[in-house]
């Protein structure tokens, strides 16, 4: 049966993008440095059409991340872009490029209707109907596979709050970033029906895995 599973980097502090997030710096005021671990790695860097990279602790996590997913789901903010409805002189296509990383359907939660983007390995359709409407696309879409949440903070919070994530595959950074995104604000004092069951230490980082 499908699952839906989240993967997120976090600060030590809790944040998952640092303040003052704009167009030109989407993960906010030192929000890079929570991925640095996955940007060294070789098995990051093939995703992205890149050479080299370091092969450490990190890569089978990664391996896990990625296997037997069909979709993914995102907020409006991990897409990008204005606020508000979208500019048709000016449409935002996310950060990403002619050809993103997905090579699968991506569905984006948003408040403002457009016609779905398609590109080079993956259709980006924009859903205005809720969280369950996004997911129950996504669960069709995937035919069987699982669907990858991810992110940012505010569709992660509903998703969480609504008892409707699998698994959490949660990377703790040992930074600071002192304001921005907090990853479990408005979801209450309990994790919604996740336990801990792994831990995997590696270079720069914890990867903690929470399952139903």
């Amino acid at each position: 049966m499908s699952k839906l599973r989240f993967v997120i980097s976090m600060s030590l502090d809790g944040y998952v993008a640092g303040p003052n997030q704009s167009l030109d710096n989407p993960l906010g005021v030192g929000g890079m440095r929570l991925h640095d671990w996955a940007f060294a790695l070789e098995a990051w860097r093939s995703q992205h059409g890149l050479t080299g990279g370091e092969v450490n602790a990190s890569t089978g996590v990664v391996a896990r991340r990625l296997a037997n997913i069909g979709a993914t789901v995102m907020g409006r903010n991990m897409f990008g872009g204005h606020p508000g409805p979208w500019k048709a002189d000016r449409m935002w296509n996310g950060w990403w490029g002619p050809e993103p990383p997905y090579h699968h359907p991506v569905f984006v939660l948003t408040h403002h209707a457009r016609p779905p983007l398609v590109l080079k390995g993956t259709t980006f359709t924009f859903v205005t109907d809720g969280i369950e409407s996004a997911l129950a696309q996504a669960k069709r879409a995937a035919q069987g596979k699982d669907v990858t949440l991810a992110g940012g903070a505010s569709a992660a919070q509903q998703y969480l709050d609504a008892g409707l994530v699998d698994e959490m595959d949660l990377t703790l950074a040992p930074v600071l970033l002192g304001g921005g995104e907090r990853l479990f604000d408005n979801v209450g004092d309990e994790l919604h029906g996740l336990s801990l069951v792994d831990v995997v230490p590696a270079p720069g980082v914890a990867h903690l895995r929470f399952a139903r």
